[in-house]
């Protein structure tokens, strides 16, 4: 017998190679499209080349948080398992939304969410000590991370004054 527990926080984290992630948390990138999409045929937002679509693994334990940050692509958030993860989305235009991931369709959660391009966004699990979210999420055209901005609290409160205390809390 194994006296030897392994925390499952832990254990996810050996199991699937993941990562400190800039913005928090872990992830993992577990699908790259092969093809690619030509700068040309792009929107302005974007630099140069993108592949098709990319996808990751993201494990947020309780007590961390993904820091606000924002992509130039639309992301899909899907609930894997553990507890639940709000995902605070500011759209460029100031209005404040709360996407509820999880698989408590009772408490107004969902299994997939989309976070659209540009609007700025943190995350963190809805829990008690001990517990995690594990999620994927997909970006189409694909994440690089010359499409990724961590915000600068100060800028973002000056922008966005009446979510001030939100952007404070999940700014890092």
């Amino acid at each position: 017998m194994n006296n030897q527990q392994t925390n499952p926080i832990e254990a996810l984290i050996n199991h699937y190679n993941l990562l400190p992630h800039p913005e928090g948390g872990f992830y993992r990138q577990t699908y790259e499209a092969s093809e690619q999409i030509l700068r040309d045929a792009l929107p302005e937002r974007f630099d140069g080349n993108r592949n098709f679509s990319t996808a990751i693994y993201f494990l947020l334990p309780f007590g961390n948080f993904s820091a606000f940050h924002r992509i130039k692509s639309d992301e899909v958030w899907h609930f894997y398992e553990g507890c639940a993860l709000h995902i605070h989305v500011i759209h460029p235009n100031g209005d404040y939304e709360c996407l509820k991931l999880g698989s408590n369709m009772n408490n107004g959660e969902s299994y997939q969410l989309v976070v659209p391009a540009n609007a700025w966004f943190a995350s963190e699990p809805v829990g008690d000590a001990g517990s995690f979210a594990l999620v994927g999420c997909t970006v189409a055209p694909g994440f690089d991370f010359a499409d990724f901005e961590l915000a600068d609290a100060e800028k973002l409160v000056e922008q966005f004054p009446s979510h001030e205390q939100l952007i404070r809390q999940l700014s890092r």
